[in-house]
């Protein structure tokens, strides 16, 4: 068994690490890096994602359960600037600021506004996105866009419709579900996709491989219910939060119990169908 791997099973044994204090393989964030607008939120248990292999993955030496989560990571925690914080109502333009204001109907100029702040603060305190303080980040626009989806998450058509299941995903909204025909089978979640440099592979993928207690061969890390579908790229879950301000390393990442679900409904041989781009790349 690996050094990391014996240390994750006897860390699941051990008592619970202090509230807020960083893993040891944390990074240092930049001084002008967004951060968890609530002092201890927001930090992975593990590290979130994996590099997108060429070859196919191999399974370990063994079968050794990924470690279930002992929490559940908290999504509705912001992302924001420092100075940002501890602000009433912010005047700081979001990065999600002009999908956010399209979604709560908001003259969408990309500009932050004090009206702009009061009813992006009102969505949030509706939410219970913490601190409602009117920043337009990461968590507030994937809320806004999965509460937009949920009812008809196909409105667009962009996902083809056929007889047998398909994946769909939406880098543009970020943004999965599954429907076999007009019916949706797994109802549509917040995913994270890959960041600049590590894109998701857009068109049509097929799920060649599934390992439900799957480690990555190049850092060692758990990837529960990994299901394969190009390459290194697989949906699979991550043990903290979703809406953050990068993207995976290629991987579409789901919450532990989002993947959990998906695991039941996916089979080998499914076909997967990814448009669009992640904002920001």
């Amino acid at each position: 068994m690996s050094r990391w791997r014996s240390r994750i099973l006897s860390s699941l044994l051990a008592a619970a690490v202090t509230a807020g204090a960083a893993p040891a393989y944390a990074e240092e964030p930049a001084p002008d890096a967004l951060v968890p607008g609530v002092a201890g939120a927001g930090r992975p248990e593990y590290p979130m994602d994996t590099p997108d292999q060429v070859l196919p993955p191999v399974a370990p030496d063994g079968e050794i359960p990924v470690p279930e989560p002992e929490t559940e990571p908290d999504e509705l925690v912001e992302y924001l600037p420092r100075h940002a914080v501890k602000a009433a109502c912010t005047a700081q333009t979001g990065m999600y600021q002009r999908q956010v204001e399209r979604l709560l109907r908001l003259k969408a100029d990309g500009k932050q506004s004090a009206a702009d702040c009061r009813a992006i603060r009102a969505f949030q305190t509706r939410q219970k996105i913490k601190p409602a303080n009117g920043y337009a980040g990461p968590v507030t626009w994937a809320r806004a866009e999965l509460l937009a989806a949920r009812k008809n998450p196909n409105a667009a058509k962009k996902c083809p419709v056929r007889s047998h299941p398909v994946a769909c995903v939406d880098l543009n909204r970020e943004l999965m579900w599954v429907q076999k025909g007009e019916k949706i089978t797994y109802g549509v979640v917040n995913i994270r996709s890959g960041r600049a440099g590590y894109r998701t592979r857009t068109g049509w993928h097929t799920v060649y491989w599934r390992h439900k207690d799957h480690w990555s061969t190049i850092y060692d890390t758990p990837m529960p219910f990994s299901q394969f579908f190009d390459g290194g790229q697989a949906f699979h879950g991550v043990y903290g939060a979703i809406a953050t301000p990068t993207g995976s390393r290629g991987c579409v990442n789901l919450t532990y119990k989002n993947a959990e679900k998906l695991w039941s409904v996916l089979r080998k041989g499914d076909r997967v169908y990814i448009w669009g781009k992640r904002p920001g790349l």
